[in-house]
């Protein structure tokens, strides 16, 4: 890791910057394949999957049998944390639900709002070099509690045309409708356009590489909509001379395991954590079965020293983190500070695993520095608010003429006369 002591602030942009990829090819690339997949269907996918996950398919829908199969598969020590993790997860975003006011913005005007659920949502779960069932439960959950229609769910299958157990059991208990084999930007393509098999969905839900990403992108301009722009996995960490360096050098590489263009970035006001951290690191690595990944993404993170913990976390809002860790004494009062960044995880027991997992917060976070004006999936990623507003014939009488000259200073006579029939009527 890159160790930069005291920087100015004409600094900050350039030590915030992420990995650059060069994404022309890629770019072109993914289009080809949505191309393809809009004009061929479920041809398409099993040709990709053929090409990319090394499976010849003979469908992609999975069956109930294959699923009863997965949960014989899967400890019930595994089932009952898939349980504890959906039930927390339940709990908190049954929170988040929308309650309704009227309001009467004038006598006899009364305006409200409805939150109505998106029908139907697609969520992709990756599956190769981790496959990871916590975000099934991270993204039906919320789904299934907004009350979505069809909640639909692609993964890539295995060289045997296998679904990770895991994946097919986190869905089940979830309560996802429909499960189908496909990964990457062939997956994208199918939720988005829909093929003969693959329902065409609303929204698309999930993380993934960079060519999933860029897929979501694409198709996001005209056919359907996405949780948020994301890249590859981050975290920040803030900690004073009383944080525990072993707990940060763990959070560090918690991280770092997920790929070799994640990031990871310490600040901290003491220079002796440094030390104490870059040791832990270096222990710690050796015994991880991801330990080359992790390296890679080490060699594009950075260890800032920083003379205060105002400035630590003003260099933090700049970077805007997925993940913030905050492991100083204070931390209540750091986190007050805080203004741009996915989650939050407070103390030096709140490590960021738990809030991928099983707290009950959401781990499907902006990246890249979307944080500054993106949040995090959350139960309103699912619904959308509809607005309601009832004009009595007070109501009329008490805007009716501000709106007819506003209508007029527009130069839109039609919608000025759409108010204008109407007070007319009252009056006679």
């Amino acid at each position: 890791m890159k160790i930069i002591r005291y920087p100015e602030r004409s600094e900050w942009q350039k030590i915030v910057e992420r990995p650059h990829l060069d994404v022309s090819t890629l770019n072109q690339t993914v289009a080809e394949v949505l191309a393809d997949v809009r004009q061929r269907g479920d041809e398409a996918v099993k040709g990709y999957e053929l090409k990319f996950d090394h499976v010849d398919l003979p469908t992609l829908e999975v069956t109930k049998e294959e699923i009863d199969e997965a949960e014989t598969l899967v400890s019930e020590e595994l089932k009952e944390a898939i349980r504890l993790a959906h039930a927390n997860i339940g709990a908190f975003h049954e929170s988040q639900r929308f309650r309704s006011k009227r309001i009467e913005t004038q006598p006899g005007v009364t305006c409200w709002q409805k939150s109505i659920a998106i029908e139907k949502v697609g969520l992709y779960i990756p599956g190769g070099t981790a496959p990871l069932f916590s975000t099934v439960l991270m993204l039906a959950t919320p789904a299934k509690i907004a009350r979505c229609k069809e909640i639909v769910l692609c993964t890539p299958p295995d060289r045997q045309g296998k679904v990770n157990p895991a994946i097919l059991t986190a869905a089940r208990v979830a309560g996802v409708s429909k499960i189908f084999k496909a990964g990457g930007v062939q997956a994208i393509g199918a939720m988005a356009y829909g093929t003969e098999t693959v329902p065409k969905v609303y929204k698309i839900f999930g993380p993934g590489n960079q060519y999933v990403m860029a897929a979501k992108q694409q198709v996001s301009l005209h056919d359907v909509a996405i949780d948020m722009p994301a890249g590859p996995s981050e975290v920040c960490v803030i900690a004073d001379d009383t944080a525990n360096a072993e707990f940060v050098a763990a959070d560090l590489l918690s991280q770092a395991e997920h790929g070799v263009d994640s990031q990871v970035f310490l600040i901290t006001t003491s220079n002796k954590l440094i030390d104490d951290v870059q040791k832990e690191v270096s222990r710690q690595l050796r015994a991880l079965p991801r330990k080359e990944i992790a390296q890679k993404a080490l060699e594009n993170s950075v260890i800032v020293l920083s003379s205060d913990i105002h400035e630590a976390v003003a260099l933090s809002n700049t970077y805007a983190p997925e993940h913030l860790v905050i492991q100083t004494e204070d931390y209540e009062k750091v986190a007050s500070m805080v203004v741009n960044a996915g989650s939050v995880f407070l103390g030096k027991y709140a490590c960021e695993s738990a809030g991928d997992y099983a707290s009950g917060t959401n781990h499907t976070l902006p990246t890249h520095g979307y944080a500054t004006a993106y949040s995090g999936v959350n139960l309103d990623s699912y619904c959308r608010k509809v607005t309601f507003q009832h004009l009595t014939e007070e109501g009329v009488r008490r805007i009716g003429h501000a709106v007819e000259l506003m209508a007029e200073a527009e130069q839109l006579d039609a919608h000025k006369n759409a108010m204008t029939v109407r007070l007319k009527d009252i009056e006679h």
